[in-house]
This record gives structure tokens, sequence and C-alpha cells, in this order.
């Protein structure tokens, strides 16, 4: 068993983040949404990965050798952006005849991948959502059983979105169906789509069944970022480095604080992620994600994302501030 992790996308949506930071090492609750995916599939076993790395691709190469030297990673580049399918048939070497794992890079799911590993079926990751139009959506059986998937349909059969999580045996089978669906140039909205290579897999007899995850977490954009860190905070729980000791300081779980940040005079919670070395003095912050070696002076932040190496002095404000950056928001 392989698993497979593209990250290879831009991440436009997350700007003016994603300019210096791979989306996938975007922080969440204290970790990356890429050590998140990664963390929870060697839990269930799976030690084997294949990361499809494109733009900033070396960031996520150092990151994983150095958060993870015991795994056992391949990094395949994908140089040119054709979609996810076309993304996954670049791994055929690396997988040959091997089950696969495929994780999109900024999937966070709640379910069971020891149960999901251990079915006889290749499976599908769905979800219920209220619109399902800006999805891959699977069309089910009364039993569970897959009777076809459509990538962003315009008039829905089903409301059950695909999260981004599949589990397949017939590994042959796909690389055949995305090889055929690029020869012949067939896309969905322009791209060459993991939904497409399913669906062509399905109409040649492979079987395919759905389990539901218990959450998805939306780690898109902004808001929906904020959401997430919130509700993985409260799940996972807030951590604090032990050797922290905040003068004047008052900490509304659940946080998560890194290594090495110095905090004074503050309040900090909840739902506040703050990366290593950052330095808070007479601020409070809620509900927002902060980088590492950021430096905030006397300034009010909630549902905010500021980057790593910023500076951020002022008044009230909700922010979106990238890396390296330096606002001044007092009276000059």
């Amino acid at each position: 068993m392989k698993a497979i992790i593209p990250v290879a996308g831009a991440g436009t949506k997350l700007r003016p983040h994603t300019y210096t930071q791979p989306k996938a090492l975007i922080p969440l609750a204290g970790k990356t949404i890429l050590s998140i995916i990664v963390d929870q599939l060697m839990e269930a076993g799976i030690t084997e990965f294949i990361f499809i790395i494109g733009y900033l691709g070396e960031k996520i190469q150092d990151f994983v050798k150095q958060k993870y030297p015991h795994l056992t990673a391949h990094f395949v580049y994908q140089n040119e952006r054709h979609g996810i399918g076309h993304a996954v048939l670049l791994t055929r070497g690396i997988v040959g005849g091997d089950e696969i794992f495929i994780v999109l890079g900024d999937t966070i799911c709640e379910y069971d991948v020891k149960d999901v590993l251990s079915q006889p079926h290749s499976l599908l990751g769905v979800k219920r959502v209220d619109d399902p139009r800006n999805f891959g959506v699977a069309e089910l059986e009364d039993d569970g059983s897959i009777d076809r998937v459509v990538e962003k349909p315009q008039i829905p059969k089903s409301n059950m979105a695909l999260v981004g999580i599949y589990r397949i045996k017939e590994t042959e089978v796909l690389f055949n169906c995305l090889e055929t669906n690029i020869a012949n140039q067939v896309t969905s909205y322009g791209e060459y789509n993991l939904t497409d290579a399913i669906e062509c897999m399905i109409r040649n007899n492979v079987k395919f069944r759905a389990f539901k995850v218990q959450n998805w977490f939306d780690c898109g954009k902004k808001e929906t970022l904020l959401e997430s860190n919130a509700k993985l905070l409260k799940k996972f729980g807030g951590t604090i480095a032990p050797e922290h000791q905040f003068e004047n300081t008052i900490i509304i779980q659940p946080v998560s604080i890194a290594p090495g940040c110095d905090i004074r005079n503050s309040i900090v919670g909840p739902n506040v992620a703050i990366g290593e070395k950052t330095r808070v003095n007479y601020s409070i912050l809620k509900d927002s994600i902060i980088g590492s070696f950021a430096d905030l002076y006397d300034i009010v932040l909630t549902h905010s994302l500021i980057g790593s190496d910023t500076e951020v002095k002022g008044e009230s404000r909700s922010l979106n501030i990238g890396d390296n950056t330096e606002i001044d928001l007092g009276e000059s």
C-alpha cells in the first residue's frame, strides 16, 4: 500500500500566504495541513508516501525530510499543472502494481483509516453537502455501491460529494483509464480529472463503494481555514510548550502556542494558533492563526490570518497578511 498526496497546486484562494508558502504547509491547529494528513495515515500503518509537488515543491521536500526522516518518501514533480488525474498518472512508475490510497493535499477528514484499508473493495470518501455543484459527485445505490461519478454537475442527481479520499485496489485499471482520457483529451473544466478516470473504471466493471466521513474540514480559503482551525483545536485540545511562562497574560483555551514564544500583557484565545518564536505584547488575539517569528504589539486581532516574519502594530482589525510583512496601524 502506497499513499499518494498531490500537493502541486498554487493555492490561489489563500493568497497572499501561498506566494511564499505551499498551501499544504499553512499552519492549522498547531500543525500543518500536510502533517495532519500524514500523521493520520501513518497511525493506520502506511509507511510509504508519494508526494506530487510543483509550485514551491522544495519546501514540501524539506518539510517532509525534516519532520519525517524515517518515512519512505518519493517526490514526483508535476511541472505543468493539468489536473489531479494528470498528477496521479505521473506516479505510475513508483506505484507499480501496489494498491494506493490517494488523499488530496488540502483534504482533512475524520474517518477510520484502518477500517477503510481493511475493506475488500475500492472505496471513495463522501460527505453530504447542501450544494454539490462545486464538487465531484457520487451517485449511490441503496447498498452503498457507486453507480456513477460526475465532476461538478450542473444538475446533480446526488448530494454526496467526493471529499478527496480514494482507496484504489485496481491500480492498473486506473492508470490505463488516465492514459486513455489524456490521449483522448477527456477533460472536465479544462483539466484531466481523477473523477473522470474513476468513472472510466466503473464503466470497466470495477466495483466502488462509498464510505461516509464524519467531518470534512475545509482549508480552501481564509474564512473556512479559520473555522477549521477552531474545530480542530477543540478536537485535538490546545497545546502549549511546557517551558512557557507568560507574563501578565490570560490564556483562554483552546489555543496552540509553539515553542520559543514571548507573550506578555496580552489575552490570547479562544481558537488561536501561534507559530514558534513569535512575540506578542499588549495585544488581544481571538479566532486567529499567527505564523512563526511574528511580532505583534498593541493590536487587537480577531478572525485574522497572519503570516510568518511579520510585524504588526496598531489598533483593532481583521487582517489577512502574508509572510515578510511589516504593518504599523498606529498614528504617525
